[in-house]
């Protein structure tokens, strides 16, 4: 049978059958995958088998499209970036250190601003004039309810994983996203002090809606490190860089004050925000100090 793991605890796997809306299959996982130093994550997908009433064994784990250290989690389609519009105020270079995380393991990105029942609309104003021409952008309110139904129908069929920093409101966002049923169970989890706010492991709620989908519930994604991409590769991680690369007059511009610069010319034409290329610039400046240590 194939079927997605959904839940890992103390060795044991949690397989949710393919096609199949039903309670995961408790699975061990066969010793071979020790040997060829692979391990399931949350996230793979899996064949097992199973005798009647008994607990299943994963035969093999199939092929991945990424895979992540921290949080363990496997085959993300999207990453849903969360951050606050507003208290705490939104900080872009910790976004845009998000959406490089993205762009460098090549899954699609999503920004979510939250709390836009306590922003400002200038300000939600000029977050959309950085970001709306680059990714799809969602402006909602996870206390109110706001936009979060234009968010649910994005994510139709993806395996979609939360990622921000913290006090954004990510739980209380997948709260809402995932419906009643999710957040009656945290309720009760966190009377016996083993709910959201203690757990350390991930795991894979599918979407109640139409079309399905899948989305992660993390301990982790609240920061990374930056960067292990060599400086040379950093404006291809910027979608609006990377038409100018090769333009320049020099083949290794970084862009800064070397002349006749392709990129500076797209900045000064409006091409590329000015928000967007200070970040650029700082994730340079980080990984060349890097390099030296």
């Amino acid at each position: 049978m194939k079927g997605t793991i959904v839940k890992g605890i103390a060795g044991f796997y949690y397989v949710l059958p393919e096609n199949r809306w039903e309670e995961p299959i408790q699975c061990k996982a066969r010793g071979l995958f020790r040997k060829d130093g692979m391990k399931p994550q949350v996230g793979d997908h899996v064949l097992f088998s199973q005798e009647k009433d008994q607990d299943g064994f994963i035969t093999e784990i199939l092929d991945r499209d990424n895979v992540f250290i921290r949080p363990p989690i496997a085959n993300v389609d999207c990453f849903c970036i969360v951050i606050a519009a507003a208290k705490p105020a939104p900080n872009v270079q910790v976004l845009d250190q998000f959406l490089l995380m993205a762009e460098k393991e090549q899954v699609e990105a999503v920004i979510v601003f939250n709390k836009i029942d306590s922003a400002q609309p200038e300000k939600l104003r000029e977050l959309g004039e950085i970001y709306e021409s680059l990714y799809p952008v969602f402006f909602v309110s996870a206390k109110t309810g706001e936009g979060v139904e234009s968010l649910k129908k994005h994510l139709r069929g993806k395996q979609s994983a939360l990622a921000g920093p913290s006090g954004v409101g990510k739980s209380t966002l997948l709260n809402v996203i995932l419906g009643q049923e999710h957040m009656e169970t945290g309720q009760i989890s966190r009377k016996t002090g083993r709910g959201k706010n203690t757990t350390r492991h991930a795991e894979l709620f599918s979407l109640p809606q139409e079309g399905g989908g899948m989305i992660f519930d993390t301990p982790g994604f609240t920061s990374f490190e930056i960067l292990d991409a060599e400086e040379e590769q950093l404006h291809f991680l910027f979608p609006e860089m990377a038409p100018y690369v090769g333009q320049c007059r020099y083949d290794d511009c970084r862009h800064r004050k070397e002349p006749d610069c392709a990129v500076r010319r797209a900045l000064e034409a409006g091409k590329i925000h000015p928000s967007r290329y200070q970040s650029y610039l700082y994730f340079l400046e980080t990984i060349q100090q890097k390099k030296k240590y």
